[in-house]
């Protein structure tokens, strides 16, 4: 495993030795992050002071670009180190604000080239779709990656995703692997958690200007008991689409953490974002298809260990 800093005027430097890694990938928010430690000597602090940017390889493939945020450098009685850490692309478009723009029949392309081209994020897949007739409005305060995600959600029903070098995937997620968890995998720990805080049973979607509402239910959850209403005003010019739309989205975020389960196995890397699990594991009655939501791979030199947050489909 090696680390390479690309400097500020563009010049790329491996890294001694990595003695430790930490690298969490989501694809999205919160970002991608890493932390890494390494050997250190005294012609390393001139490069960390110049730090933008960071890869992590194995060999010749690459596992992570992102952008380094901070650094350590640190004595002790075992000796000189250093850490650097920082996190994925998608923090270029969430440290940047954009301004106030109205936009009357955008389209994604559009979106990408005034929110996302400039900082210098290429942009793998772009999916075909427009906000049709309706004014699409990026509020005063709003980061570029919530310009972006707002009109991906709204239009396309889906939410960007960033990979592990760095690009945007700007259209549905596709399943890149399939794999199995059972009891004969190698898990070193295992926790399904359900959380009914926060879970929608109902949104009221009110068109002020209109005098109009609409409103969505969460049906299985008040079959179970579940009481838990929201009200979300919208601003003039509605349509009952889109205020549909409004609400079930509201409701489906919220019942997007309800169950998880974190499982710890060993090895590094064995999965990323997107991917497809099948838990068969007879002795905690665990079984269904989940989709893996996060993956954290930890190596400190007495082995690696990669834990998965994985959701229900």
């Amino acid at each position: 495993m090696k680390g390479q800093i690309t400097t500020c005027d563009h010049v790329v430097f491996e890294l001694p030795a990595l003695l430790s890694w930490d690298v969490a990938y989501t694809g999205t928010v919160p970002c991608d992050s890493f932390t890494v430690t390494c050997l250190y000597t005294a012609a390393l602090e001139p490069v960390l002071r110049r730090a933008a940017g960071f890869t992590l390889m194995d060999g010749q493939t690459v596992l992570l670009r992102g952008i380094v945020d901070e650094y350590e450098i640190r004595q002790t009685e075992e000796g000189l180190s250093a850490l650097v850490a920082g996190r994925g692309y998608a923090a270029r478009l969430l440290d940047n604000e954009s301004r106030a723009a109205n936009y009357q029949g955008a389209t994604l392309a559009e979106i990408i080239r005034n929110h996302v081209a400039p900082y210098g994020i290429e942009c793998d897949k772009t999916a075909n779709i427009s906000s049709g007739g309706e004014m699409y409005t990026v509020a005063a305060g709003s980061s570029q990656w919530k310009a972006l995600e707002n009109f991906c959600r709204a239009y396309g029903d889906f939410a960007p995703t960033f990979d592990r070098y760095g690009r945007l995937w700007a259209a549905p997620a596709n399943v890149s692997k399939t794999f199995e968890i059972s009891d004969s995998s190698n898990i070193l720990s295992l926790v399904k958690r359900e959380d009914h805080y926060g879970v929608l049973s109902e949104m009221l979607v009110v068109d002020k200007t209109r005098n109009q509402e609409y409103s969505v239910k969460n049906q299985d959850w008040m079959d179970r008991g579940g009481q838990c209403r929201r009200v979300l005003y919208t601003p003039g010019q509605s349509t009952w689409a889109k205020m549909r739309y409004t609400g079930e989205y509201q409701i489906k975020q919220s019942k997007a953490d309800e169950v998880s389960v974190e499982v710890t196995l060993s090895g590094g890397f064995l999965a990323f974002p997107g991917d497809e699990v099948t838990l068969k594991l007879t002795r905690t009655g665990l079984t269904g298809t989940y989709c893996v939501t996060e993956a954290r791979t930890r190596a400190d030199g007495g082995g690696q260990t990669v834990t998965l947050t994985l959701r229900e489909r």
